[in-house]
């Protein structure tokens, strides 16, 4: 009996569709014409009907003509049971080919003007308030709230973002849609935000609830209400025991009853201890049950590692998905001002045509921001018109969410990422001039390691640079961890000076137990144990303690570190740089012979000879059995001349696109040039001078200028040398005057 009222209610709807599409002589009956009579129609609900409680109600779907009526008829079912309805009405037709999205109904609607978005989130809050008010008659017709503890010690924070009381959400999207993948997960769906003070944590709620009341989430989550608890407010009063459970109890079965419920906890780290008295459990060991089976979301002011310890400690970490919180980049920042001066410039409606820059420059930012999440949106949309089914997993998938988690590349190599490693050198030599021999030998480690021909207890590879200063050992470092690992920040820098004296070799490890900071861990091992594909640089090497050299031991061959805590580290995914001085003086007495230049043949030569002696002279430094681990000692060249210029070009370059930010045109003359080579080259300092020369001849100059505003927004400017030798700063926007030597751009 169910199943035929069932297809007599989509039958009714569909039979005005037919006729409505005879009217207007079309053939077939078309999803427009059964949308407008939709629209015309008065909705059937099976609760009318007396007697008809069939659990099996759903069950059964109407017929249906094509596959896309049959999409659209099982996401109305889907939005039905979501919405705990006992009938299929035209509202939910309605949704479920707005949902499915690129049909003839989401034309029709586009070309009325509709926004479908618009239409959906008016549809859903309406169904909503449908159902509230049929939950208080069924339940014996009280009109009261049916959450009133929930209401009492929380804020409805979709509430206050469908009234438009939120402040809108600045580059945080990334994060957002973390928290949204989260959320969609059939278990373990708790996110925990963890990063410092005031980087945007609270706001990722507020920006999730403004997704939901305007409906950009999945159907997972779509309809769901964001509600953010007040810890404090919950255990004021609780004078006698069990009073906090109590609370906390009522809380706990309002959220179970109602499935619409996301709850926002701030501050986490509050519920351990929040209530305890004594013998009585803390309000974290009561929502462990909770937190396998309904969505919260949490967030913690502490430093990363101190939440994450205090979670461990209190045993929830299996049950809560770290999404880290990054500090805010330098463009979302100029985002921020952007937004700033456009409500700036609406208020005051006077320079119409600059509010028009200001939200063109928004949108741009806006749409780079966004531009990385588009094809995860595009492959779930892909996914959900696949039908009934669902989404199909296959192994790429797989490891593609594992990557986004550890930052791991364990994607199988690629065809593209073939030719990038293969011309890997190629690539690094656009940040490190010079050096082939140490480019060489990473690039060769990598493609062993990419390829799965390193050893597996061993790390990546591990290298010693050696030689005179500035001439690119760390750089190089920097250029690798960009290059392979995505960005500098994949870089654990560790300046050994730091480790001269035997009590600061702890640090690397943890401190023992009794002593201070012993919780806190090690600087080197909880970096990797934080993230353990990474490139880790001991700067100058030789100024350790040689009990750091004991240490190391273990890494260089087992690939393993134990922490102060009894924690197996692994460092096997991991590439150690180590940088050295030593035998620098060798290289700068060794290389060239007084009053000659050396052609290619005698420099080659010049430079194996150079490199036995400093090898020997760091054998007699370091220990044999710490020599003998690593991979390969690798001994840089000093810095050529025309090896300088290359750098000065990268410098000046560096300069010229701080300055377009300005909106500052800058060039430079070949003589500029010449004269920045001069003053920076040292054969015993290597490329540090150029930095200083750079900023003596070039910014000095051009800060004076812009701050007497001779150079200012949207000028052209002109560095050169004039014929006494000094540096001279000319604004091109009135014409280029007459120069020593043609203005190039680098």
């Amino acid at each position: 009996m169910a199943g035929t009222l069932l297809q007599s209610v989509a039958l009714g709807t569909a039979f005005a569709g037919r006729i409505s599409t005879q009217k207007w002589r079309s053939h077939g009956a078309r999803r427009p014409a059964s949308m407008l009579a939709m629209s015309l129609s008065r909705p059937v609900k099976m609760s009318a009907f007396v007697g008809l409680r069939s659990v099996h109600s759903f069950s059964i779907t109407p017929t249906v003509s094509n596959s896309r009526s049959a999409v659209a008829s099982y996401r109305s079912s889907w939005r039905t049971r979501r919405s705990r309805h006992n009938y299929i009405g035209s509202e939910h037709l309605l949704l479920g080919l707005l949902r499915e999205g690129e049909g003839v109904a989401a034309r029709v609607l586009e070309s009325l003007g509709a926004d479908p978005s618009n239409i959906r989130t008016q549809v859903i809050r309406m169904i909503g308030e449908t159902t509230e008010a049929v939950g208080a008659g069924v339940g014996g017709g009280s009109s009261g709230n049916k959450m009133p503890t929930l209401e009492e010690y929380g804020t409805n924070l979709t509430k206050l973002a469908e009234e438009g009381k939120l402040d809108p959400v600045v580059g945080r999207q990334p994060q957002i849609e973390r928290v949204v993948q989260i959320l969609g997960r059939r278990t373990k769906n708790n996110p925990c935000l963890i990063g410092e003070p005031g980087v945007g944590k609270t706001a990722i709620a507020e920006g999730l609830a403004q997704r939901i009341s305007t409906g950009d989430v999945p159907e997972t989550i779509e309809g769901k209400k964001v509600i953010t608890l007040d810890m404090g407010l919950l255990v004021a009063g609780t004078k006698y025991r069990g009073e906090f459970e109590e609370r906390l109890k009522k809380l706990m079965e309002e959220i179970k009853q109602s499935d619409e419920i996301i709850l926002f906890i701030d501050e986490v780290h509050t519920l351990i201890g929040a209530g305890a008295a004594e013998g009585a459990i803390d309000a974290a060991n009561i929502l462990k049950p909770a937190l396998a089976r309904a969505h919260f979301v949490c967030s913690d002011r502490f430093l990363p590692d101190k939440a994450i310890d205090l979670i461990d400690e209190a045993g929830s970490r299996v049950r809560l998905q770290h999404a880290q919180v990054p500090e805010e980049a330098r463009e979302l920042d100029k985002e921020l001002k952007q937004v700033t001066k456009q409500k700036n410039e609406a208020v005051r409606s006077q320079d119409f045509e600059k509010a028009g820059e200001l939200r063109d420059r928004e949108m741009e930012l806006k749409a780079q921001i966004t531009a990385l999440i588009d094809k995860s949106k595009e492959m779930s949309k892909a996914e959900e018109e696949s039908g009934e089914t669902g989404p199909m997993v296959n192994e790429a998938d797989i490891q593609h969410i594992v990557s986004s988690w550890t930052g791991i590349p364990v994607e199988k190599v690629s065809s593209d990422e073939s030719d990038k490693l293969l011309k890997m050198e190629e690539t690094l030599h656009r940040r490190v001039i010079g050096q082939d021999e140490a480019v060489v030998a990473i690039s060769r480690s990598i493609r062993r390691a990419r390829v799965g021909l390193k050893n597996p207890n061993r790390p990546i590879a591990s290298f010693i640079f050696a030689g005179p200063t500035g001439v690119g050992k760390s750089e190089l470092a920097k250029a690798l961890a960009a290059y392979y690992f995505g960005s500098e920040e994949a870089m654990i820098r560790l300046d050994m000076s730091e480790f001269m004296e035997r009590h600061t070799v702890s640090k690397l490890i943890g401190s023992p137990p009794g002593y201070v900071g012993y919780t806190e861990g090690g600087q080197l091992t909880e970096a990797v144990r934080r993230r353990p594909y990474t490139v880790v640089l001991f700067d100058e090497i030789e100024k350790a303690h040689p009990d750091v050299f004991n240490m190391m031991l273990q890494i260089l061959e087992d690939g393993r570190l134990t922490d102060s805590k009894g924690r197996t580290v692994d460092f096997k995914n991991t590439l150690l740089i180590m940088t050295s001085n030593v035998g620098s003086s060798v290289i700068e007495k060794g290389g060239r012979k007084i009053g000659f230049d050396l052609d290619s043949d005698e420099k080659d030569s010049s430079y194996g000879r150079i490199k036995s002696l400093v090898i020997e002279e760091m054998k007699q430094y370091f220990r044999p059995e710490f020599l003998n681990r690593l991979d390969e000692m690798i001994v840089f060249r000093q810095l050529t001349k025309l090896e300088v210029k290359e750098i000065a070009d990268i410098m000046l370059q560096e300069v010229i696109d701080r300055l377009k930010v300005k909106d500052i045109n800058l060039q430079v003359t070949e003589k500029f040039k010449e004269r920045v080579v001069d003053e920076g080259y040292s054969p015993s300092y290597g490329a540090r001078p150029l930095r200083r020369a750079i900023m003596r001849l070039l910014e000095d100059s051009l800060a004076e200028k812009m701050l007497a505003g001779e150079v200012k927004e949207g000028d052209s400017a002109i560095v050169d040398v004039d014929s006494e030798g000094k540096v001279v700063v000319l604004n091109g926007q009135g014409g280029i005057p007459e120069l020593s030597t043609p203005a190039v751009t680098v």
